[in-house]
């Protein structure tokens, strides 16, 4: 692929914030975002973003008592777009951002701080029913059903004697039809694990020990509009988007005769560095093929466009 054919990424808008931003969200069927993180005096922040002009116009700001590490529209439905956030106190809030006073749910989720959230079963994706997935410092794994208080619906924690691991990262999978969700979780040490939520099980793990990038991977995110494209945040303030390539044979007879996957291959379509500051959150937009945000720890929001995608 030429220079002339390869995507590239163009810092559209760029912002800068008061406060240490840690994620940032599309508010779906919309040109608005979320950004949320905490002012130096330990508070909690959520901004809501409009594209307007070429600019960002500050619609709201809202300010909670503890500092907000992440958030997802995933479980919500399109008509309300309810935000689901997990702080530093281990809550987990999903706020109605039209009316933010006092969240339409709260639940004390974790010991420590929520590091990572995903949602599913909302906005018109997937099967079954919305359900919200968090992980945190104190080693466990919940999923929440927001039509059900208090209690979650799994609990995914360290078996008796074996040593906690902070979570870094949760993501659902396998929503195609109701019966076969599934969790996946990363840890700081490198363990990933992949528990069936139907059986409530472990259905698989490995360890990737410090990974194979030359600087902390922060962020993985996937194209809405074509899966096969993704971009990866590093800690060295850059994006590297990717295309996976499938194998020519799927899958393959382990030594007992199991059908397992194969792996594919993936190649650097482009890279470009944004920041001097890690990368904190990237997000595509679900509705407009190459128009993504991202933030990063030198307190700057951006609104990126990357170009070509429809050809690749």
């Amino acid at each position: 692929m030429s220079a002339f054919e390869k995507p590239q990424v163009i810092a559209h808008i760029q912002k800068g914030l008061n406060y240490t931003v840690f994620d940032c969200k599309w508010v779906p069927c919309s040109a608005k975002f979320v950004t949320m993180g905490n002012f130096a005096r330990g508070t909690g922040v959520i901004q809501l973003y409009e594209i307007q002009h070429g600019d960002l116009k500050l619609l709201r700001e809202i300010e909670k008592a503890k500092a907000i590490k992440c958030g997802t529209f995933g479980a919500t439905s399109l008509q309300q777009r309810y935000l689901a956030t997990g702080d530093f106190a281990g809550n987990l809030h999903i706020w109605n951002l039209e009316a933010p006073e006092m969240p339409v749910y709260s639940v004390k989720a974790h010991k420590e701080i929520v590091n990572t959230i995903d949602g599913v079963g909302g906005l018109g994706i997937g099967e079954g029913a919305p359900e919200i997935v968090t992980g945190s410092r104190d080693g466990t794994v919940k999923v929440w059903d927001p039509r059900q208080k208090d209690d979650p619906v799994a609990n995914m924690e360290p078996v008796q004697g074996e040593n906690k691991r902070d979570c870094w990262t949760v993501a659902f999978g396998n929503a195609y039809n109701q019966e076969e969700r599934v969790v996946c979780a990363g840890y700081d040490n490198g363990d990933i694990k992949l528990f069936d939520l139907r059986n409530m099980s472990l259905r698989w793990e490995t360890n990737i020990k410090n990974g194979a990038h030359k600087s902390t991977l922060w962020q993985v995110r996937h194209l809405p509009q074509n899966r096969e494209l993704f971009l990866t945040a590093g800690g060295a303030g850059s994006l590297h988007l990717w295309k996976y390539e499938y194998p020519m044979q799927r899958s393959k007879k382990d030594s007992e005769g199991m059908e397992m996957g194969v792996m594919g291959s993936v190649s650097l379509l482009q890279n470009v560095t944004l920041s001097t500051q890690p990368i904190s959150s990237v997000d595509w937009s679900p509705d407009k093929r190459g128009l993504c945000i991202c933030s990063s720890f030198d307190q700057m929001v951006r609104v990126l466009i990357v170009t070509k995608l429809q050809t690749i």
